[in-house]
């Protein structure tokens, strides 16, 4: 598979025109409740809208929970009833009209759920007895921090209703005109959750060992599979280390970059396409030195340990920056974050600066 930044990327049937994407990013901006809660707005489509004119690939929209209660806030977007459908059938017709494939990224935030939007009261938990609050679910009944709502154990009936919403919420998104999916398995979210001993503490079959603590993350992926079509992709975004065995002076026990690789294989063999590699977010007190390329590793150890396509994430801001991680190897495309946010035409000033070429709507062409 060739590396440059600006070659298609196939995926089973489906192709992305470059290899520049969008992470996805929380905007907390739906209708807390009402007709209209978790359903996309005018703002989610202008913001989406302006990235694929800007000539990006492939968009992943926010975490869009498949549950009201597997919203992060009550302002997040969802796949769980027929209006989130239809106003998202809007965005993502005008998203292939550009050329770009449209993701829907299905979350459920466990533990880290019922909190204010991060820019009221730095995102505060809402107390289930407060307007919009609830009380969060999680593997084991440990709270996310000594301010957050002790969460309720989840019980394996509800563990398996959880995975049959993320199937159903599959269907929805079929429907809504999305062309793939990304499970959202990190950043401390419930799949997250269950993966890590340090949020984990269960004694039945969803926890304790490794193939316990992911069996949760499987089934989530063999539901979402019997819903999706097989000709179209699947993907996985994992946090490769909670950045808790890294620091010697932690003796905590957390989710590794070898757990995330080995992962990796049982998740291909379960269907995935492709593995989006991110960290941490599950211990808020674990603290790293983030500097350019820093996520980057974790991803190439993925793709070099099972041969499966990975994207890489996390201080990409610089094309040549881009490009290197591609051509070298280290990853099959790039994930752009906050970079987009500062400039939605990132891919093609790209490309007028390496030479490259990406698409452009009918209307920017000026004489």
């Amino acid at each position: 598979m060739s590396t440059t930044l600006f070659t298609p990327c196939s995926l089973r049937t489906l192709t992305a025109p470059n290899r520049i994407w969008m992470a996805a990013m929380c905007q907390y901006s739906a209708a807390p409740d009402g007709d209209a809660v978790g359903v996309p707005t005018d703002w989610h489509f202008a913001h989406l809208a302006a990235r694929a004119t800007g000539g990006t690939g492939l968009i992943i929209t926010e975490a869009t929970a498949v549950s009201p209660e597997g919203r992060i806030t009550p302002y997040d977007l969802g796949i769980w009833n027929d209006a989130q459908v239809t106003a998202f059938r809007r965005i993502t017709a005008f998203l292939k009209a550009q050329g770009t494939v449209p993701v829907i990224q299905l979350a459920h935030a466990g533990r880290k759920a019922s909190t204010e939007r991060t820019w009221v009261d730095r995102g505060r938990a809402l107390a289930p007895d407060e307007a919009h609050g609830w009380t969060p679910v999680a593997p084991s009944a440990i709270p996310f921090t000594s301010t957050r709502t002790r969460p309720d154990e989840l019980t394996v009936d509800q563990i398996r209703g959880i995975a049959g919403q993320f199937a159903e919420a599959a269907r929805r998104a079929l429907d809504a005109g999305f062309q793939a999916i990304e499970i959202h398995g990190a950043h401390g979210y419930l799949i997250h959750q269950f993966l890590s001993p340090h949020s984990n503490h269960r004694t039945d079959a969803y926890g304790g060992s490794f193939e316990g603590r992911i069996r949760f993350a499987l089934e989530v992926v063999d539901a979402v599979r019997s819903e999706w079509p097989e000709e179209l992709p699947v993907l996985f975004r994992v946090s490769a280390t909670d950045w808790l065995t890294e620091n010697p002076e932690d003796g905590r026990e957390g989710w590794t970059s070898e757990d995330t690789v080995r992962l990796a294989k049982e998740l291909q063999a379960h269907g995935v396409d492709l593995m989006d590699v991110s960290t941490g977010g599950l211990v808020p007190d674990a603290r790293i030195e983030a500097g350019p390329d820093y996520q980057v590793p974790f991803a190439e150890a993925v793709r070099n340990g099972t041969g499966m396509p990975v994207a890489a994430v996390g201080q990409i801001t610089d094309p040549v920056q881009a490009q290197d991680i591609l051509a070298s190897g280290r990853a099959d495309a790039v994930l752009l974050g906050r970079e987009l946010l500062r400039n939605p035409y990132w891919a093609r000033q790209a490309a007028a600066a390496l030479g490259g070429q990406v698409s452009s709507p009918d209307q920017y062409h000026l004489a």
